[in-house]
């Protein structure tokens, strides 16, 4: 399954962290008022070990807070440079609630 964030493809929505692998990459936390809502992104990070990342996040308590009835991830594979990369274009785009850098 993927879905399309911005001009890039990604892996997911995921619900949970099981279904990431643990690599390189860019992840997009996405949220919805309910199941007939669209996405909207929440945060966008990046991580050599994307899984591990994800799943211990110190801006979880954020992502919960936005108000959203269903959370997801959006998992973008690729090495370092072009992580860094990604994240900055995605978050330009976006200028999501949480990870005010």
């Amino acid at each position: 399954m993927s879905i399309q964030v911005g001009k890039y493809t990604a892996e997911g929505p995921f619900l949970n962290t099981a279904s990431l692998r643990n690599q390189s990459g860019v992840y997009v936390i996405l949220g919805r008022a309910n199941d007939n809502s669209r996405w909207s992104v929440v945060d966008v990070g990046e991580s050599s070990e994307m899984r591990d990342r994800v799943a211990n996040h110190d801006r979880t308590p954020c992502w919960r807070g936005q108000g959203h009835a269903s959370l997801s991830v959006a998992a973008i594979y690729c090495d370092a440079t072009r992580r860094m990369a990604i994240e900055a274009d995605l978050r330009a785009q976006f200028d999501p609630p949480c990870g005010k850098r």
